[in-house]
């Protein structure tokens, strides 16, 4: 899932040691003798506790099974856990960092990487990196149009879906597949139709999405957000949206701060329509009596944005070990199919069924059942996500224009 944590971090001044540059992965052996007894500080969004359950029940596996301890850091945003990096380098801390793991994509995986403050590549030394898929989930190893290059392990995906109560909408063909059809549905719906916060990852997104429909050349967006190229690629968004807001719940004055208190309007009948980046956040918030049993998901006819959540070792992490232990953990088939099951987080899983053992590959055959969940075809491919300078701009923008 897109993270709620985006900020732009001001890179240290202070020069990396050349030992920081080159950091090996022991053989795997010696990774797990060195791994046992040592505390995994996972540094983690604990924004839903569906994840956070998950997240401790990936601590009581390790320490079972391997003799580590996982301590989850409850953050607010990735960048708490990105900025007590950034001070460790410059107060020269270049050992035992009390930073082991982060949950992290986008800017700050971005703003790491290019100052070298990952340890790694790791990913080609974890014994189950040999079940990623590579060649079809491309943000498994393309982040925000930064190649990942072994630096961060892909552990979950997400993808854009659109939630809505099929007992209001009643004909599937009602709702919009496209900005355009979705702009003319709010204004002959008014008030049904709001987005989070822009301030928030979800609000944001929203506006990507629809750039993503207007824009007449996608391969732009791969390339950085700059002076000579933001008004006229954003050219086509700023007029649809001056269209649309009147048109939104509360008349576009007021926004629903994050995605559970816009899934909370959609569950009182405050509107129809939401957005999620978690496909299967239907039928999970259904199971959990958050959405009525009608709750249906649809996706945009073009295709929709998706993208890859990491997990990523700073270079001064104390229990490095550990923390390679627990990333090969988190992408072992079995525990996949467990997130993936909508009773647990129902996180798409980030491998290839075509490198699964049979046995392997029949769990995933298993998982929990819901009219909710959308079928593969209609996610179809996922989009690539922006380059991450388009985020930072277009919530400022929308900003300056609408917060007046």
């Amino acid at each position: 899932m897109i993270q709620r944590r985006h900020l732009t971090l001001i890179a240290a001044t202070a020069a990396l040691p050349d030992w920081v540059k080159a950091q090996p992965v022991p053989p795997w052996d010696d990774v797990l003798a060195r791994a046992r007894g040592q505390t995994v500080f996972w540094n983690a969004w604990a924004g839903d506790e569906k994840t956070n359950d998950f997240i401790t029940w990936v601590g009581d596996q390790a320490k079972a099974r391997y003799g580590v301890r996982v301590q989850h850091v409850r953050l607010k945003d990735t960048a708490e856990a990105v900025t007590r990096v950034v001070a460790e380098k410059a107060a020269g801390r270049n050992r035992d960092g009390t930073v082991d793991l982060i949950w992290i994509n986008g800017p700050n995986f971005l703003n790491m990487k290019q100052q070298g403050l990952l340890y790694g590549p790791v990913t080609q030394a974890l014994p189950n990196n040999r079940f990623v898929d590579t060649t079809h989930k491309r943000s498994n190893v393309i982040d925000f149009t930064t190649p990942v290059d072994g630096m961060a392990v892909p552990w979950r995906m997400a993808q854009i879906v659109f939630v809505y109560d099929s007992a209001r909408l009643r004909n599937a063909s009602e709702v919009p597949r496209s900005a355009p059809a979705m702009l003319d549905w709010a204004r002959r719906h008014p008030s049904r139709l709001t987005h989070p916060n822009v301030s928030n990852f979800l609000g944001s997104t929203f506006l990507k999405q629809v750039l993503y429909e207007l824009v007449p050349d996608l391969t732009v967006l791969q390339q950085p957000a700059n002076d000579a190229n933001f008004d006229r690629v954003t050219a086509p968004l700023w007029p649809w949206y001056d269209q649309i807001r009147p048109t939104l719940w509360r008349k576009g004055q007021q926004f629903p701060d994050n995605g559970a208190a816009q899934r909370q309007l959609l569950n009182d009948s405050e509107i129809d329509i939401t957005i999620s980046f978690n496909p299967t956040e239907a039928a999970v918030s259904v199971g959990e009596g958050l959405l009525p049993p009608t709750a249906r998901t649809f996706t945009f006819s073009k295709g929709t944005i998706g993208n890859t959540s990491f997990v990523a070792i700073p270079y001064n992490a104390k229990s490095r070990e550990g923390a390679l232990v627990v990333s090969n953990f988190l992408i072992e088939p079995a525990t996949q199919a467990r997130a993936q099951d909508v009773n647990s987080t129902g996180s798409l899983n980030v491998l290839d069924p075509a490198k699964l053992r049979p046995a392997d590959r029949a769990l995933f055959d298993h998982l929990t059942e819901s009219p909710a969940l959308p079928t593969a075809a209609e996610l179809g491919t996922p989009l690539l996500e922006p380059h991450a300078s388009w985020m930072t701009r277009i919530t400022a923008e929308w900003q300056k224009r609408y917060t007046r």
